[in-house]
């Protein structure tokens, strides 16, 4: 198959799996006697108009670039664990951790100026997301354990590992009201004034910018390193990777560190940009799997994950508004989830492009002209 073949199947696969999602959650819709056609429009009008106005709403979208900073993080995060060969499912705790740890350490530092605080309490996130990654990791690579299994079983002990901090560890003074810390204040945030201009006075921050310079960063790590080649070999044939001189184990580890570092980073920006504050959370973060299915939906590319982590935050938001049209904002999850359920046998989707293709070239093959080998006059013996 030749590049510009296997590039099509790369753009048309998120694609088609995107438009059967809405078509599935518009028959579901349609099922429940619902109007779909009322509720997608609803749902765009939610996400990019102002309903006074009838303008673009600079608000909403500075929402949308809030909502995907964190997502952007996470997929990141999957997408460097995915290309090692392994599935890091402990993304939700990771970047629970970093979010614990920023908070804490911006509250720990308060009179502190702004430009050495915020540096700091981001690094404390990302290491506390890359240590909480590499324990799984070093399972993984030095015993050979299950990284589903123990990433899963770590989602859970760190939610209740930071509710125990939360309630028990962190001091009286930086806590408002049992199971919630007060709030950063501007020295500690990611918010900033010109940002909050431009938006009409949305949450927007500096994360979406974070976001935005990490895509370039790990796109360069695994294209452009020998550590992103040693990367790419360990999650093609680790076996092929250590009779080359790599050390598979050595290598692992690192995916995983860098893994849960850059979910860290999401749990920073949920912290210091969304909400100035962190809260006893009672299951695992949604960005965590959202992050998951931003990172299948976009192939695990840079670009692809900005462009999915932008759709689902379109999605989010705009499916608040679906109530309007009498349409439960629930369904909105079903049409993301049926995004998810066809980028999961997207190998059926490649199947039907490669049918589609291979009868097209047959067609083409079929309508050229044969050669006639009459009336070769002329001809030599």
């Amino acid at each position: 198959m030749d590049n510009s073949t296997s590039n099509l199947k790369k753009v048309l696969v998120p694609v088609l799996s995107v438009l059967l999602g809405f078509l599935l959650g518009a028959i579901i819709m349609w099922v429940s006697g619902y109007d779909a056609i009322a509720g997608y429009k609803t749902m765009i009008n939610t996400a990019f108009i102002n309903p006074q106005t009838g303008a673009i709403n600079p608000k909403s979208i500075g929402e949308i670039f809030v909502t995907a900073g964190p997502l952007i993080f996470t997929g990141l995060g999957f997408a460097v664990a995915n290309t090692a060969g392994f599935f890091n499912i402990g993304l939700s705790g990771q970047a629970l951790c970093g979010w614990v740890a920023s908070v804490w350490t911006v509250l720990a530092m308060q009179g502190m100026p702004k430009l050495v605080v915020v540096p700091v309490a981001v690094i404390v996130g990302a290491l506390a997301g890359a240590v909480a990654a590499a324990i799984p990791g070093a399972l993984r690579a030095f015993f050979g354990t299950s990284e589903v299994i123990v990433t899963i079983m770590m989602n859970y002990i760190l939610l209740y590992v930071s509710t125990h901090i939360v309630n028990n560890v962190m001091s009286e003074s930086i806590i408002q009201t049992k199971g919630v810390t007060k709030n950063v204040g501007l020295e500690g945030s990611l918010r900033t004034e010109w940002l909050g201009q431009i938006s009409n006075g949305s949450r927007l921050n500096l994360g979406i910018i974070l976001a935005i310079v990490f895509l370039v960063l790990v796109w360069f790590l695994l294209k452009k390193t020998t550590l992103g080649l040693e990367i790419r070999s360990v999650g093609l044939n680790p076996f092929a990777s250590e009779y080359a001189g790599m050390s598979s184990k050595r290598t692992i580890i690192i995916s995983m560190v860098i893994s849960g570092a850059l979910a860290g980073l999401g749990g920073v920006v949920q912290g210091l940009g969304t909400f100035n504050n962190f809260f006893v959370q009672g299951s695992s973060l949604s960005i965590g799997f959202d992050g998951m299915a931003v990172s299948l939906l976009g192939s695990g590319t840079s670009v692809g994950i900005l462009i999915s982590a932008l759709l689902f935050s379109v999605l989010k938001l705009g499916g608040q508004g679906m109530q309007f049209a009498g349409i439960p904002p629930e369904l909105v999850d079903v049409v993301i989830a049926s995004i998810i359920f066809f980028i999961g046998i997207s190998f059926i989707i490649k199947l039907v492009i490669d049918k589609v293709i291979k009868d097209k070239k047959a067609e083409t093959i079929d309508l050229k002209p044969t050669p006639s080998n009459e009336n070769n006059e002329g001809g030599t013996i």
